[in-house]
């Protein structure tokens, strides 16, 4: 009898959702977080050219503020929530698309709202794709065994440009152009050289 075969982690954007978790006010002391920001911007741009639905939370915003304008999120709700993860205050959303099959996780903080939101997806049979340049921690410690968290139960760590190009698929696509020119600086250096460099033993 032939093995199962593995999740190729392929992402669609009639498939696919973009998460955008917590990127408010009283977090910009947060590690890299304009770098974190500038990213999630550019994978809210490309969601909305390619037509695939967003969905924006907000942490206690009352205590921690409102999402920054430069995330670019006008035009979407934000969902506020206490706990730490989007899917129980979304729910209804999921619940709607039963269609979906990616979500794309952009946001803060990684061992707490991006980690748990993580794990409840993929409880729910969901593939998850945790946009590495898009997410950071306080602490790059908790920032690192967090992604590698991830990656153990499940999830597929990718870039922002590695999704982007995946959910596109073809530079025939009438809206590459376009997209070229979101992509055609690189992404900001978000400190990930430092946290995956020199063989790190917790992604072998």
């Amino acid at each position: 009898m032939a093995a199962a075969r593995p999740s190729l982690g392929r992402v669609l954007p009639e498939s696919s959702i973009l998460f955008l978790c917590d990127m408010q006010e009283k977090f910009r002391h947060i590690a890299y977080f304009p770098q974190i920001v500038s990213v999630a911007a550019r994978m809210l741009k490309v969601a909305r050219l390619l037509e695939v639905p967003a969905v924006l939370t907000e942490q206690y915003p009352e205590g921690l503020g409102p999402t920054v304008p430069e995330l670019g999120a006008e035009g979407l709700r934000p969902v506020a929530k206490t706990c730490f993860s989007m899917v129980p205050a979304v729910q209804r959303e999921l619940d709607t698309r039963p269609q979906l099959r990616s979500v794309l996780l952009c946001g803060i903080e990684t061992q707490a709202c991006i980690l748990n939101t993580t794990l409840d997806l993929l409880d729910r049979g969901l593939q998850v794709h945790v946009v590495v340049d898009a997410c950071s921690s306080r602490s790059q410690v908790d920032r690192l065994v967090a992604l590698a968290r991830m990656r153990q139960s499940g999830a597929f760590l990718s870039t922002s440009e590695g999704l982007i190009l995946q959910l596109v698929g073809d530079a025939a696509h009438p809206q590459f152009k376009e997209i070229q020119k979101i992509i055609k600086e690189p992404a900001p250096d978000s400190g990930l050289l430092g946290l995956f460099q020199g063989q790190n033993p917790l992604f072998r």
